[in-house]
């Protein structure tokens, strides 16, 4: 099963299938693989040490990053993923970046921005709407309509534990005028926008 597998800049780790969302755009729901990853859909969920190991198969000094991203969101395995970012860090200073849809709060019941000082470096966090009503369509979230309140505080907690956090929206999923409010929302929290191409 595919642990971790790379783009021309990054390795990405893929720990986990859990999620708590269902978001109408996901790629889950077109495709098996990314870039050239073989299959994402894991038999089971691999250990730490697993984890490390397929790390360790790779030369990081090839890579500008390692991200936690896969098919499933990384903070369901919030604390094995800390341990995992522990390890890349008594090894190497390459930078650090967790793609999620910033519900770890809900996940867990506890605020889980702090535990990331000192072992992330970049946050890059699923928007997606610029209201609650609207990404409870998009994005679906089993939490229900509290999700995008509280994914906006855990983007705000980020930059004081942080050095990078940004938030995305998909560019097929939202016109110009709706990328515009996200931005001010975005400025709010001391985050920055991007906004991604759709990938088939």
């Amino acid at each position: 099963m595919t642990i971790t597998y790379s783009s021309s800049t990054g390795i990405y780790v893929n720990m986990t299938n859990r999620c708590p969302c269902a978001c109408t755009f996901c790629l889950r729901h077109n495709s098996d693989h990314v870039f050239d990853s073989d299959s994402l859909w894991l038999e089971r969920e691999p250990t730490v040490k697993e984890v490390c190991d397929s790390i360790d198969t790779w030369n990081l000094s090839d890579y500008e990053e390692i991200v936690f991203c896969g098919y499933g969101e990384p903070t369901e395995r919030l604390y094995d993923m800390l341990e995992v970012a522990k390890y890349i860090r008594s090894k190497s200073n390459i930078q650090i970046r967790v793609n999620t849809n910033g519900l770890s709060d809900l996940i867990w019941n506890e605020p889980t921005a702090p535990k990331l000082k000192g072992l992330i470096d970049a946050v890059s966090i699923s928007l997606n709407a610029t209201n609650k009503d609207d990404y409870l369509k998009v994005v679906r979230p089993k939490f229900g309509i509290d999700s995008y309140d509280v994914m906006l505080k855990f983007a705000k907690e980020c930059t004081g534990y942080v050095p990078s956090v940004v938030m995305t929206v998909v560019d097929v999923v939202t016109s110009k005028e709706e990328q515009e409010v996200c931005r001010a929302i975005c400025e709010s929290v001391g985050a920055v926008l991007r906004v991604r191409p759709y990938e088939d």
